[in-house]
């Protein structure tokens, strides 16, 4: 029998040891989750970091088949926001408090959109006199325009690989030109050598996918030794291919277990990364992202992005806080925070103690 008390005294962890701490429940569990929290306020204390999220466009060339905004998607009313409303959206990120935006997007690689996005960058750049980071999370792209991008202003970039595993990776996108899993590898080693403060991360809980993934999800990010990591619960969406099995996922509650187990972990294996508390978490518990903060992460990304065009981008169903205003969202997640004994850190860029230790040396 696997005694957990005794693995949870280490930093370092076989994959063996990583399978039993993700399948430990009850008082296991509860031993895992205490000594994450006890970790990250030693070594990241109890800010949490905010980045205003900005949902740029749901247009996209891929089509993962996940996805409810894949190419093949025909139900979903596209949409793109204008330069005015990105810079609106930076604007009141910065009124706000929140010291960070986070670009999202379907995935183009089109020269009129790179060049948009570097004109972009370089204008949510002029606000303030730079005082607002930047995120952006644009999928695959060339080292050039990577390049770009960092050089206009952008610092971080969230790559999500979703799952390290070659087989699952391709159970869960189409095995064609546009979905290339080692391509999506070379992309983040690029993004680690520009100097971006690099993030990945994997959905949870889906069909096909092993302890064992996950295990090795874990060490995935420990080897390329990410800044930052992003992991939610795994929710079917009924205009997708993977909807088809959505009778062989865990229950919501074991997918949200799972996904604490994860950050936990994870905040264990690398102790000063940034970990994001995604909003799927709360999709699926009203009080998910409370605890995964709980558990480990220290980043929420409220959405900024205009009213109106939310229900267009949905990657899931039912995503919370989808009718939420801006202002109402900072004064709830105050709240939310101070409940459970954390702060919001606002005004600071929130960047990665890892990433500064390790650009220090």
């Amino acid at each position: 029998m696997t005694n957990i008390s005794s693995i949870l005294t280490q930093q370092h962890f076989e994959k063996d040891e990583l399978v039993a701490l993700l399948a430990c429940e009850g008082d296991d569990m509860d031993l895992l989750l205490k000594r994450a929290l006890e970790v990250k306020k030693e070594h990241v204390g109890p800010q949490v970091h905010l980045r205003g999220l900005i949902e740029l466009s749901n247009i996209c060339r891929k089509s993962c088949l996940y996805c409810g905004i894949r190419s093949d998607n025909r139900k979903v009313e596209r949409y793109e926001l204008t330069d005015e409303e990105v810079i609106s959206c930076a604007r009141l990120a910065h009124q706000l408090g929140y010291g960070s935006v986070a670009i999202q997007g379907g995935e183009r690689s089109d020269k009129v959109f790179t060049d948009r996005i570097t004109r972009l960058v370089r204008q949510i750049k002029e606000i303030d006199g730079g005082s607002l980071g930047i995120t952006l999370s644009l999928g695959e792209q060339s080292e050039e325009v990577y390049r770009d991008w960092f050089e206009a202003g952008a610092h971080r970039y969230l790559l999500r690989i979703e799952a390290s595993n070659e087989e699952l990776y391709y159970r869960i996108h189409p095995r064609d030109e546009r979905h290339d899993f080692h391509q999506r590898l070379g992309c983040i080693d690029q993004l680690l050598k520009i100097g971006y403060q690099t993030g990945t991360g994997v959905m949870v809980g889906l069909p096909f996918q092993t302890l064992s993934d996950l295990a090795d999800d874990l060490l995935f990010f420990l080897r390329k030794d990410v800044a930052m990591v992003g992991m939610g619960p795994f929710i079917p969406h009924p205009d997708t291919p993977l909807y088809a099995y959505a009778d062989q996922i865990p229950s919501a509650e074991e997918r949200m277990n799972l996904t604490l187990k994860m950050i936990a972990i994870l905040r264990l294996m690398m102790p000063d990364i940034n970990m994001v508390a995604a909003t799927a978490n709360q999709t699926v518990d009203l009080m998910g992202r409370e605890k995964a903060i709980l558990a480990g992460a220290n980043v929420i990304m409220p959405n900024l992005t205009p009213n109106e065009f939310r229900e267009d981008y949905l990657i899931y169903p039912d995503k919370a806080c989808v009718g939420d205003k801006p202002e109402q969202c900072r004064f709830c997640l105050d709240k939310r925070m101070e409940s459970i004994g954390h702060e919001i850190q606002y005004n600071a860029w929130g960047d990665s103690p890892a990433f500064t230790r390790k650009h220090q040396k």
